[in-house]
């Protein structure tokens, strides 16, 4: 009989979900000089990244749906 696991529930604080992932090390660095130049967080960035990933393979997701934490002057 194959053993089964429990999903672990993650920790949320204010409606948001923490995950920790791995990413190359191009990838991160590349991340953290955009940060850099425009004067926002790193998780920002990635959060954003993520914002436009979702709205480019879920068109019909709405708006509400996907949450800005910055202002998007922010990044030129």
């Amino acid at each position: 009989m194959p053993a089964t696991t429990k999903r672990r529930v993650p920790n949320t604080v204010e409606g948001s979900i923490r995950a920790s992932i791995s990413i190359p090390e191009k990838q991160y660095s590349i991340l953290d000089k955009i940060a850099t130049e425009n004067k926002v967080s790193l998780a920002w960035v990635v959060r954003d990244a993520i914002d436009g990933y979702l709205k480019s393979k879920l068109p019909v997701l709405p708006q509400s749906a996907i949450a800005k934490d910055a202002p998007k002057e922010n990044l030129n």
